[in-house]
C-alpha cells in the first residue's frame, strides 16, 4: 500500500515539476504570439491605409491585408508552439493536414467556397463599398466585403448577410454602376386627346425639373395602344442614380406631368368597360355598313326590330 502512495506521489510530483518547469516557455510563447498578432493588425492597417488612396485598388488593398494579417498571425502560432513545446516541430502539423485533408475539406466545403468567392469578388470588383445592388430578393447599399460574405444595409435600415458563393453564382444589378441611369414611367391619355399636344407637355415637364439632365434628352414616346387609353413612354437621365435620388426624381416628374396634363384638359383615364346587350331582332343583323356592335344605327337608319318567323 504504502509502495503504492509514494509511485502516485512521485506521479504528482513529476508532473508538477514538469508543469512548472515548462511554464516559463508557455509564457514566452504567449508574449511572442500576441506580438505576432499585434503586427499583424497593424501590416493589415497599413496595407488598407495605403489602398484607400487609390479608389481602384481598394479592393485588392483588402484582400492582400487580410491574407497578410492571416499569414503573420499562422506563423506566430508555429512560432509559439515550437517555443511552449520543444519537441514539436511544424514538420509534424504539415504531415497531420495533410492526412486530415480530406476530411476538412468535406467538413468546411461551404467554407472553403465562400472564402474563395470573397478573394474573387474582391480582386474582380464587381461592385464596391457603398454600392447599391440588387442580389435575389435583396436590395441595398454594400457596407462590407468580407472573406465569407458580403454585407448590405436594406433602404428600411436592416443589414443583409449573404454568403459569397451566392453572390459569385447569381445575378447581381449595380445600380450604381455608372454615374448616369435612365427612368421610365409609362403615361396614359384619352383616345380623344391630342398626342402632338400631350407628348409636348410631356416634355416640358420633364425639362423644367432640376433633376432630369439634358444630354440625353428626355423622351416620350407611344408604345400602346390600350382598351382604356393611348400609353406614353416618357424616358430621362438622372445623376447621381442612388435610391433616395430616383425616387425624388420620379416623384418630382410625376408631379409636374400630372398637373400640366390636368391644367390643359387632358384626360388621364382609369380602365372602364362597357357591356352592349344585343337581342339580335334588328333587322340590321348580319348587314355590316348599318350594324354597329349593339349600338343604335342613329335617327336616319333606326333599328327595326324584326319578327320572329315560327
Amino acid at each position: 500500500m504504502g509502495s503504492n502512495l509514494r509511485t502516485v506521489y512521485n506521479s504528482l510530483h513529476g508532473m508538477l515539476w514538469s508543469a512548472l518547469h515548462t511554464l516559463p516557455y508557455v509564457a514566452l510563447a504567449i508574449i511572442v504570439y500576441a506580438i505576432f498578432h499585434l503586427a499583424a493588425r497593424a501590416l493589415r492597417n497599413i496595407i488598407t491605409r495605403i489602398s484607400i488612396h487609390h479608389e481602384h485598388q481598394r479592393n485588392v488593398g483588402l484582400v492582400l491585408g487580410r491574407l497578410v494579417q492571416g499569414t503573420t498571425m499562422l506563423l506566430g502560432v508555429l512560432v509559439a508552439l515550437v517555443i511552449a513545446i520543444p519537441s514539436f516541430k511544424p514538420v509534424q502539423l504539415v504531415q497531420l493536414l495533410g492526412i486530415g485533408s480530406v476530411a476538412i475539406g468535406f467538413a468546411f466545403r461551404d467554407i472553403l467556397q465562400n472564402f474563395l468567392a470573397g478573394i474573387l469578388i474582391l480582386l474582380t470588383e464587381p461592385f464596391k463599398i457603398d454600392d447599391q445592388i440588387v442580389v435575389g430578393e435583396h436590395e441595398g447599399t454594400v457596407e462590407a466585403i468580407e472573406t465569407r460574405a458580403t454585407m448590405i444595409r436594406t433602404y428600411d435600415g436592416r443589414r443583409v448577410v449573404i454568403p459569397n458563393s451566392n453572390i459569385f453564382t447569381e445575378a447581381v444589378m449595380v445600380n450604381t454602376a455608372f454615374p448616369k441611369r435612365r427612368l421610365q414611367y409609362d403615361v396614359g391619355i384619352g383616345y380623344g386627346d391630342d398626342i402632338e399636344h400631350a407628348r409636348e407637355l410631356m416634355l416640358n415637364a420633364l425639362r423644367g425639373s432640376e433633376t432630369v439632365l439634358d444630354d440625353p434628352a428626355p423622351e416620350a414616346l407611344v408604345v400602346d395602344l390600350a382598351g382604356s387609353w393611348v400609353t406614353i413612354r416618357i424616358r430621362w437621365w438622372m445623376d447621381p442614380p442612388r435610391k433616395l435620388d430616383t425616387m425624388r426624381s420620379v416623384d418630382r416628374v410625376l408631379t409636374a406631368i400630372k398637373r400640366d396634363l390636368t391644367a390643359a384638359g387632358i384626360d388621364l383615364p382609369f380602365p372602364t368597360q362597357q357591356i352592349l346587350f344585343h337581342d339580335q331582332t334588328e333587322d340590321t343583323d348580319g348587314d355590316r355598313s348599318r350594324q354597329r356592335e349593339g349600338w343604335p344605327a342613329g335617327a336616319n337608319g333606326a333599328t327595326v326590330p324584326r319578327r320572329a318567323t315560327p
